[in-house]
């Protein structure tokens, strides 16, 4: 075998590695989405708190895996009238060679219904690329295929969301990745086992004077593989202390806590791996820095 088949097998075998990892991450996504910036899940919670909202995450997964998944994420949002507000989600990830940038706009509305209750509308657009980062390469690192796979560009992408909320229950529901899903042509679909829907119902109870309890189902979609159930709950102290823990039906779990000290909010989140793999990777970290403003209303 020459020296060009062997780079070129070893591409191969690398960008099957990171796109291996991307599509198991799936199984997983920030677990931010779930308690803390909703809007991470759903495009119709951007500025729904009435609140200039900005954050920036880091997560790392698989941590005993060489060259495994990483994400930086930054959100922000703001609502600049009492019904209309726009989102920003820039995300930078990567898995092995391969790199996944997206960045996306969103405009939100907010209904009000009842004296607490409102319906949210949100729509997310923008693009998103795929590449392989050549610097990584440790052979030589010019080859016609990454030409090929770097090329194809950015490409639009989008997400639907509606959502109801009032003082206590809060029910969402996201259609995902709509560039691959409304293109039907298999030759245009990027990505493998892509989230499809994302869904969730949670009831905030209060516990006391201080204490808040909120338990919440979610239900998610992947393409290529089976629905995921997640349920779990949320606990409260004074919107200045948060825990949570979810169980998911891929048999792992997720807990996670945020302090809130002024306009400053730290969360620091752990995954257990999903079962499947659990034995040969470690678990999930993820971390993230909130700043929060009040809103323009």
């Amino acid at each position: 075998m020459n020296k060009t088949i062997q780079i070129k097998c070893l591409l191969f075998l690398f960008a099957l590695m990171g796109l291996s990892l991307h599509s198991v991450a799936q199984l997983s996504p920030m677990g931010n989405m779930y308690f803390y910036n909703q809007y991470l899940g759903n495009p119709a919670m951007a500025g729904a708190t009435d609140k200039l909202n900005l954050n920036l995450l880091y997560r790392k997964q698989f941590n005993e895996v060489p060259n495994a998944p990483t994400y930086q994420v930054f959100t922000g949002e703001y609502a600049y009238t009492d019904r209309a507000s726009f989102g920003l989600n820039v995300d930078l990830s990567k898995s092995g060679l391969i790199n996944y940038n997206r960045i996306m706009g969103t405009y939100a509305y907010h209904l009000p219904v009842s004296a607490t209750g409102k319906l949210h509308f949100g729509l997310s657009a923008g693009v998103a690329k795929e590449f392989v980062d050549r610097e990584a390469i440790t052979a030589e690192n010019y080859d016609p295929v990454v030409n090929r796979f770097n090329d194809r560009g950015y490409r639009l992408d989008g997400d639907f969301g509606m959502a109801y909320t009032d003082s206590k229950l809060n029910l969402q529901g996201t259609w995902l990745n709509l560039h691959n899903q409304l293109n039907t042509d298999p030759n245009f679909i990027t990505g493998i086992n892509y989230a499809t829907f994302f869904t969730s119902a949670s009831y905030k109870i209060a516990a006391g004077k201080d204490f808040a309890v909120e338990p919440k189902v979610v239900y998610r979609g992947i393409k290529g593989m089976d629905n995921i159930v997640e349920g779990g709950i949320g606990l409260t102290y004074q919107e200045h202390f948060n825990l949570f823990g979810l169980y998911h039906s891929t048999n792992n779990a997720t807990v996670g806590m945020g302090f809130k000290y002024e306009q400053f909010k730290l969360t620091g989140i752990y995954s257990i791996g999903p079962s499947a793999i659990r034995s040969f990777t470690g678990g999930d970290f993820e971390i993230g820095l909130g700043w929060t403003l009040g809103g323009k209303k």
